[in-house]
């Protein structure tokens, strides 16, 4: 298995922040009472990995000491929800990359049972406090719920698969600033609606950007003497495997790098983009960012040119860029005249060319398809919803009755 060191001077939390979602666990993995080295265990899909994924590892590892994230086979995703986005070498590839994982296991049983977490010596599994089923309905953490090994963290609210699949389909930009379009309101009203309503673990809702989230995510370390300070810029919207290749190779270019990524605002992006990118607003796009092991810091909103005072402000020693097409300024002006005529500006080949673009078209080409996988989901899930209210509703009778 692929053991991750703890890379680019991120610190591993062992304990969850003050505002953190409260867990038994917390307390029993305090530094003072812990005698052991606490393995966690997470597995998934990680299709089309965004920061609500990122967030659910962070808990996790936040429960215990050492993270183990399975991540499923195209086979048994196709079985039991329908055809990934992305396939089984790049979602392994992406989860790697999320800097609170310690190891993943490839092709990991679709339901998890006790042998799983004996095999990998993991005291417990976190999920979030959504659902998952199997193909015929059934729980897949049923068994381990049933012996006590099961912990749950709270869902990122404002993103889902569902909803990203459905802003690219839209084509719409509300997503941008706020949901208040007629378009957007009609797609989180239907985008993946099943015969019998929504569910509220397959249904859309808005992202609330926090500064407590982006402390959380954030690596706090500043640059430490002899570090190379490395910047590179761009939407890096939908962050998916091209931007992982491209910021490990940029990461691998120094002993000790401090990678500096600059984001550009939502605007600036459609400027250069157009269409209706970019598909994540700039707070999605700054946390799926720092959830990634490569990168240090963020700079929210970073001027489209790379101008001399940037680079003083940062005290930046490389520049680098992809070998993608680089789009002139408003002014029509080289963004990069500066660094270049520094002598300080890297080309960088991750040989990966993977874009954005290419995303999106995977996701047209396979609309009906992704639909129906998403309706086929929510059905099942109001299934189980249903279930679960007429257990509670016969509870509350019988208790009626033992009164009487």
């Amino acid at each position: 298995k692929d053991v991750l060191a703890q890379e680019n001077g991120h610190h591993q939390v062992s304990k969850p922040a003050e505002d953190e979602e409260a867990s038994p666990v917390s307390v029993a993995c305090s530094p003072e009472k812990r005698r052991r080295i606490v393995r966690v265990w997470c597995d998934g899909c990680y299709d089309m990995v965004h920061y609500g994924h990122s967030n659910q590892l962070r808990q996790a590892k936040a429960m215990g000491d050492y993270l183990i994230v399975g991540v499923h086979t195209d086979e048994e995703i196709s079985k039991h929800k329908g055809p990934p986005v992305f396939t089984q070498a790049e979602r392994y590839k992406m989860v790697r990359a999320i800097k609170w994982v310690d190891e993943i296991v490839e092709g990991a049983p679709y339901v998890t049972t006790l042998e799983t977490l004996d095999k990998y010596i993991c005291d417990f599994c976190v999920h979030g406090d959504d659902i998952t089923l199997t193909v015929d309905g059934k729980d897949t953490y049923e068994e381990v719920k049933k012996s006590g090994r099961y912990r749950e963290c709270k869902r990122t609210q404002g993103v889902s698969t569902t909803d990203l699949v459905g802003r690219m389909l839209l084509m719409t930009k509300a997503h941008h600033s706020n949901t208040g379009s007629s378009d957007y309101q009609q797609h989180t009203d239907n985008f993946g609606r099943g015969p019998k309503g929504h569910s509220p673990w397959t249904g859309v809702s808005q992202f609330l950007q926090t500064s407590q989230k982006i402390i959380q995510f954030a690596s706090g370390k500043e640059p430490q003497p002899g570090d190379t300070i490395i910047y590179v810029a761009g939407a890096f919207d939908l962050f998916h495997i091209g931007h992982v290749d491209f910021l490990e190779a940029v990461y691998k270019l120094s002993d000790k790098p401090y990678v500096i990524v600059g984001l550009h605002f939502d605007q600036e992006v459609n400027r250069y983009k157009g269409k209706n990118y970019p598909i994540m607003n700039v707070h999605e796009r700054t946390l799926s960012v720092l959830a990634c092991r490569y990168v240090s810091e963020v700079v929210i909103g970073a001027p489209y040119t790379v101008s001399k005072d940037l680079l003083d402000h940062f005290k930046v020693d490389l520049v680098c860029h992809g070998k993608t097409e680089v789009f002139p300024d408003r002014d029509g002006s080289d963004p990069y005249a500066v660094p270049r005529r520094k002598g300080i500006l890297r080309i960088v080949d991750s040989g990966n060319s993977l874009t954005t673009d290419d995303i999106v078209q995977r996701i047209i080409k396979n609309r009906l398809l992704f639909e129906a996988r998403n309706q086929k989901k929510e059905a099942k899930e109001m299934a189980v919803i249903q279930a679960m209210k007429r257990r509670e509703e016969e509870k509350s009778k019988e208790r009626a009755q033992a009164v009487l």
